[in-house]
């Protein structure tokens, strides 16, 4: 199973200033909403993918805990600690960034290199300890992108920095992660052209192509036909 998270679309406008305006809003309302939490169920040999969509050079940060059902109180549970999660990270090329065993609560950190669609997998090592063995595992996981990843009051501890300047770091990074989504977006709509492009020169080409048949097998027909009239001297 896999979900899309996080994917925006960003058209142009007509105009230009009034188009890079638009573009700008749109991308400053993604990014200040960026952030997908959610839970999914899944068996002791199950495993569960996610595609998120992330430009590059971006820190990625997912939080997670794992809760067993219990059937006597017919409700979920905090899992025990020996339960883990298996987090398997690969990259649009289909390198594995990220693999590693985690326990029954915790939290993953990676940077995509490479632009594009990132696979996240989850899966449990319960064929191992049987721990819920024919039972169901309930995973919430809340995966931040880009400057939602910061931990901004740690950061203000660490630093002594005083509000106004927590507030200018945190717009100057808001403007960096607004930056690498236009230059992604940039990216998608390039690719996007390319593949038109040599779709487009493949159908001429299959056209072009299929005309010459018509044409080569019209020339056949005629002499053909003018062999066999001549053959029964009709003509």
């Amino acid at each position: 199973m896999a979900v899309e998270l996080g994917v925006l679309v960003v058209r142009p406008w007509p105009g230009t200033g009034l188009g890079r305006v638009m573009r700008t809003l749109l991308l400053l309302l993604w990014v200040a909403t960026r952030g997908s939490a959610l839970y999914f169920h899944i068996g002791e040999t199950e495993k569960k993918c996610f595609i998120e969509e992330i430009p590059d050079e971006t820190m990625v940060i997912g939080n997670y805990r794992t809760q067993l059902y219990d059937k006597q109180r017919e409700e979920y549970q905090p899992a025990t600690p020996g339960l883990g999660m298996f987090v398997e990270v690969k990259d649009p090329e289909d390198k594995v960034i990220l693999a590693r065993q985690y326990g029954s609560e915790g939290r993953f950190t990676f940077t995509s290199h490479t632009p594009g669609e990132h696979q996240i997998c989850l899966h449990s090592n319960s064929t191992k300890f049987s721990l819920f063995a024919g039972g169901m595992l309930r995973v919430h996981l809340d995966i931040q992108v880009g400057e939602h990843a910061n931990d901004y009051a740690e950061i203000a501890a660490k630093d002594k920095l005083s509000e106004l300047q927590l507030r200018v770091r945190q717009l100057v990074e808001q403007v960096e992660q607004i930056q690498k989504e236009q230059n992604y977006q940039r990216w998608r709509e390039e690719r996007f052209r390319q593949t038109s492009e040599s779709t487009n020169q493949r159908v001429l080409w299959w056209s072009i192509l299929q005309t010459l048949i018509l044409v080569a097998i019209g020339v056949w027909q005629m002499r053909h036909l003018k062999s066999f009239f001549e053959a029964k001297k009709l003509v």
